[in-house]
């Protein structure tokens, strides 16, 4: 009796800490409202699993703003929602600050995401090596010439969706080390409107979220791609096809064989058992990690079955 009475208290700090403990909330984990801020990257995947909860618990409303990944931790660090979706952890400032607040974030990792290259219809390259995409970006490569020498595209466009995003932050990061971006990339408001002028220039190069386009039972996905081209990609020195190109499918994710991937993250500052907990908690668990497998992303715990063909 005496440890569960020690385990029930050290529960309660824990719930408690950087809270209000004499405050009074309206919500649980499965009722009330709550404010959610989501990279919009990630934003067919998120729809799915806010109507698929609101529709188990109708009494809970979750009111999520899809926005840009830096505008996402800037609402989280003002207190403006409870909970963001992201494909990066806090960073080391913005640890330091909610542990000056005595603020203890919960981080749970949902699934892993990755970019998909885009190029317009008419253009007949379907490949791409990573180390040209770099080149691309960092501006060693501006005409299309440079990469097939019988193209008549011209200079290459590299458009994203916003320079506050996870897309652009990745391709900074991860293949230029956080160098500037070539004077021929530029950035579109939303992942759509980069799809949209992919669709509309033939010179154009395009990158976005794959949940746009990895739901295969989704009329949008299917319209989108129906639009625009996604390449193949491959880190190989010298690739052969097929064997070291790979689209952005769920296999070759789960597989390590397409590069260019992230992980998802939900981070809460609740501090207690509330509706953005439970969220969290759904997305986590089994009900919401099965849409994550259906939406084609790759979940974070469930596994995924992967077919060979020979």
């Amino acid at each position: 009796m005496k440890i569960q009475t020690i385990g029930l208290l050290f529960i309660a700090v824990l719930a408690s800490c950087g809270t209000d403990v004499n405050k009074k909330y309206n919500d649980t984990t499965t009722s009330g409202t709550v404010a959610i801020s989501s990279d919009e990257t990630l934003m067919p995947l998120i729809d799915a699993e806010k109507d698929t909860f609101m529709g188990l618990y109708r009494y809970a409303t979750l009111k999520i703003s899809h926005k840009a990944e830096s505008e996402c931790f800037k609402d989280l660090i003002n207190d403006s929602v409870k909970v963001v979706v992201s494909t990066r952890k806090l960073n080391t400032a913005e640890e330091g600050y909610f542990k000056s607040r005595n603020l203890i974030p919960v981080t749970t990792k949902i699934a892993v995401d990755a970019l998909a290259i885009l190029v317009n219809k008419e253009n007949p390259d379907s490949l791409i090596q990573l180390e040209i995409l770099k080149s691309i970006l960092d501006g060693r490569i501006t005409n299309w010439k440079q990469i097939n020498p019988k193209s008549d595209l011209g200079e290459i466009s590299f458009v994203f969706d916003n320079n506050g995003s996870s897309n652009s932050r990745y391709l900074q990061d991860s293949l230029i080390n956080g160098k500037a971006f070539s004077s021929n990339c530029f950035a579109a408001k939303s992942n759509p409107d980069v799809i949209k002028y992919v669709k509309e220039h033939k010179n154009a190069i395009g990158v976005i979220g794959v949940a746009y386009i990895s739901d295969f039972d989704d009329p949008t996905s299917q319209k989108f791609l129906s639009e625009v081209k996604v390449l193949d990609v491959s880190t190989a020195a010298n690739p052969t096809y097929p064997d070291d190109y790979f689209k952005p499918y769920q296999a070759y994710i789960a597989l390590g064989q397409y590069p260019l991937t992230r992980e998802v993250y939900m981070i809460s500052r609740e501090g207690r058992s509330g509706l953005g907990t439970g969220f969290v908690s759904f997305v986590a668990g089994d009900a919401g990690q099965r849409i994550i497998r259906l939406t084609g992303l790759l979940p974070a715990t469930m596994p995924v079955r992967i077919i060979q063909n020979n």
